[in-house]
């Protein structure tokens, strides 16, 4: 049997339902095709250890659009999000601590350097002005570098014509911060502001969050700057937690598109994009199902869209070549774990709920030690100190575990996405696990006796089971040369493919990655401009 829709969404995480929901409001018939038994990709909640629930990958709420939330009506499909007591919580090398957020960080800044403190207000004000400049972004369609016409060319110089003006609206010292953003390490970056460990360390653990990269390399000072243009509930800058996991934010997201018109189908994973007379106009699932569509929208990862699901021999060589080159890997090693008690740190006793338990708990103290950890996981396979931040939700959301006892994330950097020599991560996977345990237990030592039951998510876990390749939570590395314009490749930055009938709506295209529903909301507003200009048929 052969199904027939006007668009057919292949993926059902987060941005793909996005998008769904906004063609079908555009009165557009949807498909949805998720391969898992559940939607929501890597945004979800599921049960880990008997009576305990958690988000498996993706752990925590700030970058999820204000516009999506609200044209989706999110809070009345059932999301609800909360926000972290205080923001981070940092325990030092000399037993010391540093929190932040809650109206509390310059105090807590100037136990460690009253320089710093002082600083504090001009280092966050200039990143709120770029964080500004991205935040306008974020729903705009880049310009595409396109061959072909003047009569092509002219609309694409007239939309970076008018992204150009947001930028002129800054003075020269702004600029040379934004190009200091974009090109710079955040390691040096911070270097330049502050003189303590504790503060750069916190600030700086944003620059590595995904990125398997030093916090000296080039390039990180974005992706610090990436991680800080989010809000929840209206505050900017702020971290959250959905009540219910992550999954509550997608489970809304399936509910808003369903009560549209979107036919979402689990268990229905694509084996093959169709291509006819060089144009994308269905897929077949693993089961043999048919669907046809006018136009076919790819949620995944551009390298599994284009090198696993679309035969080779009908994209350009340059666009294949691209693809080749084209980087994934964050270095990121995903647990969670079901807990008797909550850790109780050296630094800062009490196995009672505190404020510090809220936060996201960062176990990495120096941006050296930062740097160790990725030159180690280089070398080996995965550092001997690793970077762990741990996020115990539970805390703030008593649905989680049982009455008493608590759920953690730990998400986890550096590990390198394959392993040395050819090794397999199923080989490692539990030793890695224990070396993490034991990292937190090294700050908090009731943590190893209180787990009562762990998840593990290696590179190769999350590629299998969210077709994350090398594990990558961003879809491609947030660098210079797979950004805007250019994410995921030069001419194809408006979130259409390389074939007619073809266009991307995941984390692959711009703004990249977190949940954010940028990318779903956007690629929606290209097709329905398509079906429009009649470019597209309905079916």
């Amino acid at each position: 049997m052969t199904h027939h829709s006007d668009v057919l969404i292949v993926g059902g995480g987060h941005n793909g339902l996005v998008c769904a929901a906004y063609l079908a409001a555009a009165g557009l018939k949807v498909t949805v095709l998720e391969r898992r038994h559940v939607v929501g990709g890597a945004a979800v909640t599921e049960e880990f250890h008997p009576g305990f629930r958690n988000s498996v990958a993706s752990y925590t709420v700030s970058l999820l659009n204000p516009k999506v939330i609200r044209d989706l009506e999110l809070h009345r499909h059932g999301l609800r999000v909360v926000e972290r007591e205080i923001s981070n919580f940092l325990p030092t090398t000399d037993g010391r601590y540093l929190c932040s957020g809650g109206g509390r960080t310059q105090q807590e800044v100037a136990k460690f350097s009253p320089r710093d403190a002082g600083r504090l207000d001009a280092y966050g004000e200039r990143l709120d002005v770029i964080a500004d400049v991205l935040r306008d972004l974020v729903l705009q369609t880049p310009p595409n570098v396109v061959h072909g016409s003047w009569r092509q060319a002219l609309p694409e110089i007239m939309h970076a014509g008018h992204m150009a003006a947001r930028l002129k609206k800054l003075d020269l010292p702004m600029r040379q911060q934004f190009l200091t953003l974009f090109t710079a390490s955040a390691g040096d970056y911070l270097d330049g502001w502050f003189e303590s460990d504790p503060i750069k360390a916190l600030f700086g653990f944003d620059g590595i969050v995904g990125n398997f990269a030093s916090p000296y390399a080039a390039g990180t000072a974005y992706v610090l700057l990436h991680h800080v243009f989010g809000e929840v509930n209206g505050r900017k800058g702020a971290w959250g937690h959905a009540i219910g996991g992550m999954g509550a934010i997608t489970q809304a997201m399936a509910k808003c598109a369903a009560s549209r018109g979107v036919d979402i189908r689990l268990d229905a994973g694509v084996r093959e994009v169709i291509v006819e007379q060089g144009r994308a106009v269905g897929a077949v699932t693993e089961s043999g199902e048919s669907f046809r569509a006018s136009a076919v929208v790819s949620n995944l990862n551009p390298k599994l869209l284009y090198q696993q699901l679309i035969d080779g021999a009908v994209l350009p060589a340059p666009f294949r070549e691209a693809m080749d080159h084209y980087r994934c890997g964050s270095g990121t090693f995903r647990m969670n774990v079901a807990l008797s008690e909550l850790p109780d740190f050296t630094c800062l006793p009490g196995k009672q709920r505190a404020a510090h338990h809220t936060a996201g708990v960062i176990l990495a103290p120096t941006l050296r030690y930062m740097e160790q950890a990725y030159f180690d996981a280089r070398t080996h396979g995965w550092s001997k100190e690793p970077i762990v931040e741990m996020l115990i939700p539970s805390t703030l959301d008593d649905s989680l575990a049982p009455r008493g006892q608590h759920v953690a994330s730990l998400f986890c950097q550096h590990v390198a996405p394959q392993l040395p020599n050819g090794e397999s991560w199923d080989a490692h996977r539990e030793t890695v696990a224990d070396l993490m345990i034991d990292t937190v237990n090294r700050h908090a030592p009731n943590f190893k006796a209180s787990v009562l039951g762990r998840q593990i998510n290696s590179p190769l876990d999350l590629e299998r089971t969210f077709g994350l390749i090398g594990g990558d939570i961003f879809h491609g590395a947030l660098s210079l040369d797979q950004m805007f314009s250019a994410r995921p490749t030069l001419g194809y930055g408006n979130y259409r493919g390389p074939l007619p009938g073809l266009y991307m709506c995941g984390s692959g295209t711009h703004p990249g990655g977190g949940v954010t529903g940028a990318p779903g909301h956007n690629a929606a507003r290209e097709v329905i401009a398509d079906f429009r200009r009649r470019r597209l048929r309905r079916a």
